[in-house]
């Protein structure tokens, strides 16, 4: 059977100054076509960035909802041009989702875009999901795609969400403050507490922080899922685990059975 997974590249990875970081990108798309045409798995991409990369073409003040809603109507075409470029030269086609919240709640809703799913990956499309930004107002004032990853990974039954984010890892303790903070390899148990933390975003793009990955990951636990964290701006550890099989370094997120 072919192994599935979903992952999710944030914000804070793809834009970098006024600009898309399109050398990351290209690194992004580079580690996609390997699982895809070397390891035979079929993948599904969450990608945050259409407003960071809307604000590219118009400088609206984020703070306003409906300016973020607009700089995301922008950015979204442009994300999927250059998307669509880059896979482009390893021969992979893309496919465009974008998905709200409640297309999850709704059977009807979810039973559609799962059926719109498996004919994407049989067909050896690439998906790309992002969050319908332009109507999702409670994901642009709270939300992220930390949470649109994990719910894509258990309704499309993926093996494994990996998040490559601006955090490389879950720390035993806070890597800003502490020098000898180190990075916990496997986590099979979260605390309610840290939750509850305040959220905190590293990117000015960005929505969510350490808080929402813990989010996506015990949602994904409590299902017998498994999460995998780690650097979106170095993929060497992500290309350690994802395609060799081999956890140098990033967070595992499993329950034990």
């Amino acid at each position: 059977m072919r192994k599935r997974v979903v992952i999710k590249v944030g914000s804070a990875v793809l834009r970098e100054d006024n600009k898309l970081a399109f050398s990351r990108m290209e690194n992004l798309v580079a580690l996609i076509s390997k699982l895809k045409n070397e390891k035979d798995t079929e993948v599904i991409l969450v990608s945050s960035g259409a407003v960071a990369a809307g604000n590219i073409t118009l400088n609206l003040d984020r703070k306003e909802v409906i300016n973020r809603q607009a700089l995301a109507a922008i950015g979204q075409p442009l994300l999927m041009k250059y998307y669509k470029q880059y896979f482009a030269e390893f021969n992979i086609k893309c496919a465009q989702m974008l998905l709200v919240a409640e297309d999850f709640d709704s059977r009807k809703r979810s039973k559609n875009a799962k059926d719109v799913m498996e004919v994407l990956l049989k067909n050896n499309i690439l998906p790309i999901i992002n969050e319908n930004d332009v109507i999702a107002n409670e994901e642009l004032l709270f939300g992220d795609n930390d949470q649109l990853a994990a719910h894509a990974a258990y309704f499309f039954d993926a093996d494994i969400l990996a998040i490559l984010s601006d955090i490389d890892g879950f720390y035993d303790k806070n890597p800003n403050e502490f020098d000898d903070a180190k990075i916990l390899k496997n986590v099979n148990y979260i605390d309610e507490s840290e939750l509850l933390m305040k959220h905190t975003a590293n990117s000015e793009f960005a929505t969510g922080g350490i808080v929402t990955k813990l989010k996506a990951a015990d949602f994904l636990m409590k299902r017998n899922k498994s999460m995998y964290l780690s650097s979106g701006f170095d993929l060497t550890n992500a290309y350690d685990f994802l395609v060799d099989g081999n956890h140098k370094s990033g967070t595992v997120f499993k329950t034990e059975k």
